[in-house]
């Protein structure tokens, strides 16, 4: 994932400079330069400039939100502009994945035009725990959504016989093998042939590691397909679809694979 990681990294210099270019033609500068953008920490950018300026809070808060939707890893984020002499915060904002949790004020008041600065930390993309196992922080759970089911002395997460039709329970999700759907509380989402497979064979095998081989091959080396990268995208897409039930992960299990764990 090494490469991947350089190219995420690198496209997301580009957008934090796309931030600062916008943010001098607003103020009415086409002409001064964005300097190079620095990265102070591992999640934390600063965005410089080489002439002062003057700035809408609205301005900024909207351009970042757009720009920064372009990067899939910038779910949540602090905003900073500092003031350039003194360090101190003329202006800040948090974004978050999920917009109720903004925090956004002082929006209408133009800044006055000076030297300032501006720091981006994204919250971390995800912390792997050495005792569990457990994939924590920003990257998003795969979680399911779904009906809630209770079936006294059956289990809830038996496939149907032949595994491709039918539907089934895991926790709270209805998932609707034959129709490619999720479905919770009559609403549905739609999965593509490959999300239904690689979901699919986490729900025979829930709470047990699944190795990554062994999805490899089944998804697409037994179809003459061999792609390294194909599985965490798919991943990563389902996550996407699928973050509402905290009772249903997908765990990281380092150097082997991944697991669904089903909680009670």
């Amino acid at each position: 994932m090494e490469d991947n990681n350089d190219f995420d990294a690198a496209k997301r210099e580009v957008l934090l400079r796309r931030i600062g270019d916008e943010l001098l033609t607003q103020s009415g500068d086409s002409k001064s330069r964005v300097l190079p953008v620095k990265k102070i920490s591992e999640n934390e950018y600063q965005i410089t400039f080489e002439n002062e300026l003057t700035f809408q809070p609205d301005s900024l808060v909207n351009t970042t939100r757009r720009l920064l939707a372009k990067d899939p890893l910038a779910r949540d984020y602090v905003v900073n502009v500092l003031n350039c002499g003194n360090s101190s915060v003329a202006y800040g904002y948090a974004i978050s994945n999920n917009k109720k949790d903004d925090i956004v004020a002082c929006r209408g008041r133009v800044q006055p035009k000076a030297c300032y600065m501006i720091n981006i930390k994204f919250k971390p993309s995800g912390v792997i725990t050495a005792k569990t196992g457990y994939l924590l922080g920003s990257l998003p759970f795969l979680a399911f959504v779904g009906f809630l089911f209770l079936r006294s002395g059956k289990s809830p997460n038996n496939l149907p016989d032949d595994g491709n039709s039918g539907t089934v329970t895991l926790g709270s999700l209805l998932f609707d093998v034959k129709n490619r759907k999720l479905i919770l509380n009559g609403k549905t989402i739609d999965l593509t042939g490959t999300e239904t497979r690689v979901l699919r064979i986490f729900a025979l095998s829930p709470n047990e590691t699944i190795e990554r081989s062994r999805l490899q091959k089944e998804i697409w080396e037994d179809e003459g397909v061999i792609v390294g990268r194909s599985l965490d995208m798919f991943i990563s897409k389902l996550r996407k679809k699928l973050e509402f039930d905290s009772n249903i992960n997908i765990v990281v299990i380092r150097r082997k694979g991944y697991k669904l764990e089903i909680r009670s």
